[in-house]
C-alpha cells in the first residue's frame, strides 16, 4: 500500500477520534427516539458503518 493511502486511512482515524469524542456524543443524546431508537444509537452506528465502508473503499481501490 502506498504511501498516500495510509495518510488517509490515518485521516479517517483521527476523524472518528473525533466523531466518537464524549462531547460530540453528548450532542446526540437526547430523550426523543428517532425511528424508536435513541438518536445517540443512530449515531454511533452510522458513524461506524460509515467508517467501515469508506476504509474498505480505500483497501480496496487502492491495493496494490
Amino acid at each position: 500500500m502506498k504511501k498516500r493511502h495510509e495518510e488517509k486511512l490515518v485521516i479517517l482515524s483521527m476523524l472518528l477520534l473525533l466523531a466518537l469524542n464524549v462531547p460530540l456524543l453528548l450532542l446526540f443524546d437526547s430523550s426523543k427516539p428517532l425511528f424508536g431508537l435513541p438518536v445517540i444509537y443512530i449515531y454511533v452506528f452510522s458513524v461506524w458503518l460509515f467508517s467501515i465502508a469508506v476504509t474498505y473503499l480505500i483497501i480496496n481501490r487502492y491495493y496494490e
